[in-house]
């Protein structure tokens, strides 16, 4: 649903007044070497189409929902499919199950830089992330269906107790310290150690390295030449969930249209 102008516009409003008021308290209030830092970080800003998309827009809720309500289908079929009884899915966290945007929205207000990380730790502890639409509802199926459920992030391992206490609050299922499995060895270590104990059948994440190694140490160029090689993963045993909030990208330059500009009057 398109938004009203006058609402768009003074919600891009409030982003810049919060914005500024976050810069002002920097400025007035850290150390020498913080205050350069911060201001620096005002390109955070850059985000806060993206971040405003995930965290407000309804077609963000459409595709979530409808991405879960696919894999539910989907995973139905897989097991029947499945060669052996010891079935699994390795599913990613931060931004695939759970939203963790309030955290990225309020270190934007306060022109820090939140893809730096260095603000993390705070939320895992004290942060109330929420379920992304349709997750809670998949997982729970899995679980019904006797499927395996593994939580592979990359959170910290030393927050473990306290990211086990988020998922049991959003009432997700099979939590427990063997299948939270967070930073440490790699995502890829970790995934293949789940692969060694059961027939993994299906993998869901918002980035493309939560699927398979190849992707971690790929430029895009490389990236976009392997998704056309697993083409055949997606949509049937890779669910791939939308962030435009951080990723790999960011710093990619823009294809731009070579014409001049003109302006209708």
């Amino acid at each position: 649903m398109k938004r009203p102008m006058s609402i768009a516009y003074t919600s891009i409003a409030v982003v810049s007044l919060l914005a500024a008021a976050g810069c002002a308290a920097v400025d007035q209030g850290a150390e020498g070497a913080d205050k350069s830092r911060n201001s620096e970080n005002c390109a955070v800003q850059e985000h806060a189409m993206g971040l405003r998309w995930q965290q407000q827009s309804a077609e963000a809720q459409a595709l979530q929902s409808q991405t879960y309500r696919i894999a539910g289908e989907r995973l139905e079929e897989r097991v029947k499919q499945a060669k052996s009884k010891n079935l699994a899915i390795i599913t990613d966290l931060d931004e695939t199950a759970i939203d963790n945007t309030e955290l990225l929205a309020r270190d934007m207000s306060a022109c820090h830089d939140y893809s730096v990380w260095d603000t993390w730790g705070q939320w895992e502890l004290e942060g109330s992330p929420s379920a992304i639409p349709g997750a809670a509802e998949f997982l729970k199926t899995a679980d019904e269906m006797g499927v395996s459920i593994y939580y592979l992030s990359d959170r910290t391992e030393e927050n473990l107790d306290a990211t086990i206490t988020s998922l049991k609050e959003l009432d997700f299922p099979q939590v427990s310290k063997d299948h939270v499995r967070l930073l440490g060895p790699s995502k890829e270590e970790r995934r293949t150690k789940i692969q060694e104990e059961h027939e993994v059948i299906m993998q869901l994440g918002d980035t493309l390295h939560d699927f398979a190694g190849d992707y971690a140490h790929a430029d895009l160029d490389q990236q976009r030449q392997l998704v056309e090689e697993d083409a055949k993963h997606f949509g049937d045993d890779w669910f791939i969930l939308p962030n435009p909030t951080y990723g790999s990208w960011e710093d990619a330059d823009l294809d731009t249209w070579n014409a001049e500009l003109e302006v209708a009057k």
